[in-house]
C-alpha cells in the first residue's frame, strides 16, 4: 500500500492532469471550429464514471491511466483516421457539417496542433509562475546527499562538499559530473573537491572487477544542492520560453540517439515517469511543478512528430491534402497509420525495457504492491 501511495498515485495524478491539458486543447479548438465532440476520456478502457454535458459530449474516466483521448463525432475510432461509414450514411447534411473530417485541412491542422500547443502553454505558464514566486531551481555542485554504500560514500565524499574537478573535466554545474563519469568509465580518476575552503583530492575507481573483468560504475550516488533564482514576471516568461526551446532540442537529440544507438540506456518510459513523479511529489511543490513542466514539454514535443497515430501525423496528412487539393487514398492512409503504430509501439517497448533493466528492484516492488492490492497472487 505504501509503495502504491508513494509511487503509483503521484504518477496517475500527474499524468492525468497533463493528459487533460493536452486533450482539452483538441477539445477547445475543435468546438470553436464547429466540430461536435462525442467523448472526452481520461484513461483507456471501460468507463469508471462520467457524465454527459449539454452539447452531448460524454466526459468519462477510465481505469488505465496511460493517456486519454477526444473522440470526434463521426469518427470510426479515437485515432480520427477514418469515418464511421454506417453512421455517416444516416446523418443529415447539418450533422455531417459538424464532423472533423468535413472541415477544411487548415481547421483540422488547428485541432491537431492544439493538443501539443496546450502542453507548451501549460509549461510556460507554470514555469513562469514558479520562477516569479519561488525561483528557478538550479542544481549546484555542492552535495546535499550521499547514498550509503555508494562509490561516493566509499571514497569519502561528504555532504556540503563541492566538486570542482573530475579527472580532466572542470565541473562548473552539476550536470557536468554525468558527462565526466561517462568519459571516465573503467578508469582510475582523481576527484578534486572543495571542503571548508580547502581543496581535497580523492582517488576513485569507476569500475568493479568480477572474474578479472571490469564492470563500469555509472553513478557516484550523490544528489546536488538546489538554489532558487527568482526573476521578474517578464524575465521569468523569457526564461520559461527559452527553457521550453532548450528542452525540446534535448528531446530531439535524445530521439536521434535512440536510432543511432547512442542513447546508452538513458531514455525512459512509463516506469521512469512514475519514478520521477514519486521523487518530485516528495520533493515539495516546486519540484512537482518543475517535473510537470518537463513532462508536459515531452508530451507536447513527441506528439508533434510527423508520425501517424500522433498529432504530427494528422498535421502531415492535412498538409499533404492542402497541397494536393485532395486527401491520400483511405487505403494508403491506413497502411501508413499501421506503420506509424508499429513504430510507436516499438519505441514504447524499447523505453519500457530500458526502464526495467535500469530499475529492476523498483519495478518488482511496484508490481508486487499493485498485484496485492487487486488480489492477484
Amino acid at each position: 500500500m505504501s509503495t502504491f501511495i508513494s509511487t503509483v498515485l503521484p504518477f496517475i495524478l500527474v499524468l492525468s492532469i497533463l493528459v487533460f491539458v493536452h486533450e482539452y486543447g483538441h477539445f477547445w479548438v475543435g468546438r470553436r471550429n464547429g466540430v461536435r465532440v462525442s467523448t472526452f476520456s481520461i484513461g483507456f478502457g471501460p468507463e469508471l464514471f462520467g457524465w454527459t454535458d449539454k452539447h452531448g459530449t460524454r466526459w468519462r474516466v477510465s481505469p488505465i491511466p496511460l493517456g486519454g483521448y477526444v473522440k470526434f463525432f463521426g469518427d470510426q475510432d479515437v485515432s480520427s483516421t477514418t469515418v464511421d461509414k454506417c453512421l455517416v450514411s444516416t446523418l443529415s447534411d447539418a450533422e455531417k457539417a459538424t464532423m472533423l473530417h468535413n472541415k477544411t485541412p487548415l481547421q483540422r491542422i488547428a485541432v491537431a496542433v492544439a493538443g501539443p500547443a496546450a502542453n507548451y502553454l501549460f509549461a510556460i505558464i507554470a514555469l513562469t509562475a514558479l520562477i516569479a514566486v519561488k525561483g528557478m531551481p538550479v542544481q549546484v555542485t555542492s552535495i546535499s546527499h550521499v547514498e550509503p554504500g555508494s562509490l561516493a560514500d566509499k571514497i569519502g565524499i561528504k555532504i556540503d562538499d563541492k566538486i570542482i574537478q573530475f579527472g580532466t573535466h572542470e565541473i562548473k554545474k552539476f550536470t557536468d559530473i554525468r558527462a565526466a563519469i561517462s568519459d571516465s568509465a573503467n578508469k582510475d580518476v582523481a576527484i578534486i573537491i572543495e571542503r571548508n575552503n580547502a581543496q581535497v583530492v580523492l582517488g576513485a575507481k569507476l569500475y568493479t572487477e568480477e572474474n578479472a573483468v571490469r564492470i563500469p560504475i555509472k553513478t557516484l550516488g550523490i544528489a546536488p544542492s538546489t538554489v532558487y533564482e527568482k526573476a521578474s514576471l517578464i524575465s521569468a516568461l523569457g526564461k520559461s520560453i527559452h527553457y521550453c526551446y532548450s528542452m525540446s532540442a534535448e528531446i530531439l537529440k535524445m530521439i536521434g540517439n535512440i536510432f543511432t544507438g547512442a542513447s546508452k540506456g538513458e531514455v525512459g518510459g512509463f516506469i521512469a515517469i512514475a519514478e520521477g513523479a514519486s521523487q518530485s511529489w516528495h520533493g515539495g511543490p516546486a519540484a512537482l511543478v518543475l517535473f510537470m513542466v518537463m513532462l508536459s514539454i515531452n508530451l507536447g514535443f513527441i506528439n508533434l512528430l510527423p508520425v501517424p497515430v500522433l498529432d504530427g501525423g494528422h498535421i502531415l496528412f492535412c498538409t499533404i491534402e492542402a497541397i494536393r487539393g485532395r486527401p491520400l487514398s483511405e487505403k494508403l492512409q491506413e497502411r501508413i497509420f499501421m506503420a506509424g503504430l508499429a513504430l510507436v509501439l516499438g519505441l514504447m517497448l524499447y523505453t519500457t525495457g530500458s526502464d526495467i533493466m535500469r530499475k529492476k528492484s523498483w519495478f518488482v516492488d511496484v508490481y508486487t504492491s499493485v498485484t496485492h492490492m487487486v488480489g492477484i497472487k
